[in-house]
């Protein structure tokens, strides 16, 4: 049941990838050399393999030992024989060294033109750093352009593997290892780890994501903003896939390769040395530029330094998404709501506004109703008074 399963799962693979039971699609310009030497090896081995199966068994039912029959002596040499079994296989071998030698330079020597791109392996990631500096963890190439990627490792050992292009390379530290590919058509294809680098190596999985020429150019233009259109938060979980962080943090609460990340912000951590230390901003950027000078108790300083790779707004996003998983945060308020003084002040005011409003009001409806009342008595008002006697000086002034 378990080979039954294999196979299942191998056709539905070559299924999927649009490939057949043995190899993922050709989705380069050199997998159809390397195919073709698969195959020919292949039929080759089949061929000489039902040859030899089928002599080996005609010969022990022929030459069985039998009652009655005595063995004869053969012949000890056969020259024309010996020739054949020699010279054929020579002329096959140095066939598969011809074509095996040319496929292999061929996919050496990049293109002088070739696009060139950056690879860094460490445990457990890939990041790929592109011409204009964006540092992606998803390899982003055009189709029909010669891609070169030039590889070092920060760590061990690491082998870059894309089936589909039928690439594979090794990433050494101190070193630089280069390898070049042509994607013939627009598509997504995984990235695999093929040496055995620790105990994640299973999961240093990515992709290639392969565009149309404009499509690349839109991607890349793109790039960089697409992080500061997101919640700083929402940027910052980015972050933590981008660079490889959940690899051996987890924030479900669980101990990892390295300590949990959720409820850590704001509590206080116990290092390696005794000493106790805050989980403030300031610990989360040392953590992240230089790690091994602050291990936390009960862990080992393994954590790689990210400095001079990433960048002072991507830690700010990291921050962001580390305080929106801490329970010991509390996220500060828009506004700050009035204090009960200043509520008491300005009731106090408003009150005073009110009651001289009132006592305006009273005194102008107390005017009135003494105009009203002279009015009807035949008195003339204070103003029409002041009026009359006015023009009576004016008239005697005339006379005179």
């Amino acid at each position: 049941m378990i080979s039954i399963g294999a196979i299942v799962n191998c056709l539905a693979l070559a299924l999927l990838q649009d490939g057949n039971f043995w190899m993922p699609s050709e989705s380069s310009t050199t997998a159809a050399e390397v195919d073709w030497l698969f195959w020919f090896i292949f039929w080759i081995a089949a061929f000489f393999f039902a040859v030899i199966v089928v002599l080996m068994v005609l010969f022990v039912a022929r030459y069985r030992a039998r009652p009655g029959h005595e063995a004869v002596e053969t012949a000890h040499h056969n020259l024309a024989l010996e020739i054949a079994w020699s010279v054929i296989p020579l002329i096959l071998v140095i066939i598969i060294f011809w074509i095996g030698f040319k496929s292999y330079m061929d996919m050496s020597t990049p293109p002088p033109s070739a696009y060139e791109i950056r690879v860094t392996g460490q445990k457990w990631r890939w990041l790929f750093t592109y011409p204009s500096g964006w540092v992606d963890a998803e390899l982003h190439v055009p189709a029909g352009v010669p891609v070169k990627l030039v590889m070092t490792s920060e760590d061990v050992i690491h082998s870059l593997y894309i089936p589909a292009f039928r690439l594979k390379k090794d990433v050494v530290p101190g070193r630089y290892n280069t390898a070049w590919f042509e994607a013939t058509e627009p598509g997504e294809y995984n990235i695999f780890c093929a040496e055995y680098c620790g105990t994640e190596h299973s999961g240093m999985i990515t992709r290639v994501v392969v565009h149309d020429r404009q499509g690349y150019l839109d991607w890349l233009a793109n790039a960089e903003s697409f992080y500061d259109e997101m919640a700083p938060a929402d940027a910052g979980k980015e972050m933590l896939g981008k660079y490889g962080c959940v690899q051996c943090h987890n924030t479900d609460g669980t101990a990892h390769t390295g300590p949990p990340l959720n409820d850590l912000f704001g509590h206080e951590v116990t290092l390696a040395n005794g000493a106790t230390v805050p989980v403030d901003e300031n610990y989360i950027r040392n953590s992240i530029l230089d790690p091994s000078s602050q291990v936390v108790k009960g862990y080992q300083a393994v954590m790689p330094t990210f400095q001079g790779k990433v960048k002072d707004k991507e830690i700010d996003w990291i921050i962001a998404y580390l305080k929106s998983i801490s329970k010991y945060y509390e996220e500060p308020q828009l506004l700050p709501e009035a204090s009960d003084a200043g509520q008491r002040d300005g009731e106090g005011e408003d009150a005073a506004s009110a009651d001289s409003a009132n006592e305006d009001g009273a005194a102008a409806a107390g005017a009135d109703a003494e105009a009203a009342a002279q009015e009807k008595d035949g008195t003339p008002a204070e103003g029409e008074e002041e009026a009359g006697a006015s023009d009576a000086n004016t008239s005697t002034a005339e006379q005179t």
